[in-house]
C-alpha cells in the first residue's frame, strides 16, 4: 500500500472542530480540517509520521489484515480501529480515554513478538518480511508507541490519516 500515514494528538479545540465536522456529514469539512492540521502543525511532540509502515503495524497488532474491526481492543485501535470520519480515505479518531488504553497496550509489545507477527503475515501484505522490512516497521512502531505515550500523558485524543 503506498499511502503515507500520520498521527496527530489533538488539542481539545481541534478535537471538537473535527467531531463537529464529522457530525455535519460532510467529507469535505473533515478533509478541509485535516488538511489544515497537516499544513499548520507545528508541535512535533504531538504528531508522528509513519511513512508507509502504518500498514504493517496495523496488520501486526491485529488479525493480519487491514480490517478496522480485526483484532482485539486496545491494540486494534492503534491505527485503523477507531471511529472512521471519512468514506473516501483513512481518517480515524481515537478518544482520549481510548488513547490511554492503546498507550498502555503498546508499551507491552516486545520486539520479538512484533517480528514474529510480521513474518507470519499472509498474502495480503506485500512487504518483503526481511530484516530491512522489520527494522523499518519496528522503528516506526517505536515512534508510534512514544507518540501514544505523549498523547496519553497530555490527555489528548488522536486522529490517524493516510493519504
Amino acid at each position: 500500500m503506498s499511502m503515507m500515514g500520520v498521527f496527530f494528538a489533538l488539542s481539545p479545540d481541534q478535537e471538537h472542530a473535527l467531531l463537529d465536522a464529522d457530525e455535519s456529514g460532510s467529507d469535505d469539512s473533515v478533509r478541509d480540517l485535516i488538511e489544515e492540521f497537516e499544513e499548520n502543525w507545528a508541535d512535533g511532540r504531538y504528531s508522528a509520521d509513519t511513512d508507509q509502515a502504518w500498514d504493517a503495524i496495523h496488520r501486526c497488532l491485529t488479525d493480519g489484515t487491514l480490517d478496522p474491526d480485526g483484532g482485539a481492543y486496545p491494540l486494534s485501535h492503534a491505527v485503523l480501529g477507531g471511529r472512521h470520519l471519512s468514506d473516501d480515505w483513512y481518517v480515524v479518531y481515537v478518544s482520549a480515554t481510548e488513547v490511554k488504553d492503546v498507550a498502555a497496550a503498546l508499551r507491552e509489545v516486545a520486539r520479538d513478538w512484533l517480528r514474529t507477527r510480521l513474518e507470519g503475515l499472509g498474502a495480503g501484505y506485500t512487504g518483503a518480511r526481511d530484516d530491512a522490512d522489520f527494522e523499518y516497521t519496528w522503528s516506526n512502531f517505536e515512534d508510534v508507541r512514544e507518540f501514544y505515550g505523549r498523547a496519553a500523558e497530555a490527555g489528548r485524543a488522536v486522529v490517524f490519516t493516510a493519504t
